[in-house]
This record gives C-alpha cells, structure tokens and sequence, in this order.
C-alpha cells in the first residue's frame, strides 16, 4: 500500500481496533492465471503470534484456499471513505481527493483441522450474534455441526505485517481541513458523516 508519512497508522491497538469493528475484509492470495478475492468476516486473536493472528472459514467448494494454502496472502479492510470537492479548500490551484481508511494485513495462511473448523465457526457466531436481542445458538458438537464442516474450511493467518492508512487531510493547513470537515457534515449521508469524525480526531488538541 502506497503510504505517504502524513497518512501511515502505525499504532498496533489502533490497527487492531479498526479491524474488529471493520471485520469484513476480502481475502487475497495469487492463482495459477490471475490474483484471486473472497470476501469473508474475519475474527482476530491479538494475543496469538507476534503481531496477531485472524481466524475465518470459507466454503470448501470455493477453490481458493486451495491456492492460498501455505502462501502468503493479504486481508484488506476498508472503513469509511468521502469524496473531497476542491470547493471546500477556497484556494486556487487544488484538485479533487478521496479521503479513506484502511488497513492491510499480510500473513501465511495455514488450514486447520475439523475440530479447530467448527471452534472458528463457533466463535464467529457468538462474535456476530452478540448484537441480537435473542441470540442464535450454534452446537459445535451436534450432527449437524459434523455435517456442516464437511462443507467449509477453516484457517488461520498469523500477522506479519500490518499497514494502516489514515487519508484524512493531514498533508493540509488546519484551516482547509476544517473547511473539509464542515463540508462533510453537511452531506447527508453516514459515510462522509465518519470520515468528518475521523478528521476531527486527527486535529490537533486545544488544551
């Protein structure tokens, strides 16, 4: 990922916050002709590794895990992105952007075994099910369970690497990027709303 200074994210616990609240991500690895992309919820162990470990499953029909089996593959997890008029600079000389965030995640992907499969499957259905008032139950060690693995395939892909990239106006004057946040807030829509809030967090504080 291209990262210029003013915009790379460094801090691991910041990294790892994004991913768990932005936890869809598109898994990508190389095949024999041409890259491949799966877009999976992932779960993430900070505590596994050295720099964190993501879990996930897919479909074993899908063939890409036959390609991304012991290779090194990449997780991209995107947030809130806005597009960035020139207008709201009030300068001459300026040209349209498009602020974003969004972290990389490099690792080997190595498959684990069925009983490993249904604890990943497990522990993503009471990750995402946590929001629902009456949560939906899921019994690893049922007969449908058995039935189910037979299906899918679980990995694991301990971090080796982890980008971050903050685009959010740093490389401008404070009073531009001021303007750039009130633009935003007056769109109507939720995502320029979240790029604002990100912006103002990156200001510098008044204390």
């Amino acid at each position: 990922m291209y990262l210029p200074a003013a915009f790379h994210e460094t801090d691991p616990t910041k990294l790892f916050d994004f991913i768990e609240q932005h936890s869809f991500g598109l898994l990508t690895s190389q095949g024999d002709e041409q890259p491949l992309g799966t877009h999976l919820p992932f779960l993430l162990d900070r505590t596994a590794g050295p720099r964190g470990t993501l879990i996930g499953h897919m479909a074993k029909a899908n063939p890409h895990w036959r390609y991304a089996d012991g290779e090194t593959v990449m997780v991209v997890f995107s947030g809130p992105h806005a597009y960035i008029t020139p207008t709201w600079y009030a300068a001459e000389n300026v040209v349209p952007t498009w602020n974003y965030v969004a972290v990389h995640a490099y690792g080997v992907l190595e498959l684990v075994d069925d009983d490993e499969t249904l604890d990943i499957v497990a522990q993503t259905v009471e990750r995402y099910e946590q929001p629902s008032a009456s949560p939906w139950q899921f019994d690893h060690n049922s007969d449908f369970a058995r039935k189910l693995v037979a299906a899918i395939v679980g990995f694991r892909i301990e971090l080796t690497c982890i980008e971050g990239k903050w685009k959010l106006s740093q490389n401008h004057t404070l009073e531009r990027r001021e303007r750039v946040i009130a633009g935003l807030q007056e769109r109507g829509d939720p995502e320029s709303h979240a790029v604002a809030a990100l912006m103002s967090a990156t200001l510098p504080s008044t204390k």
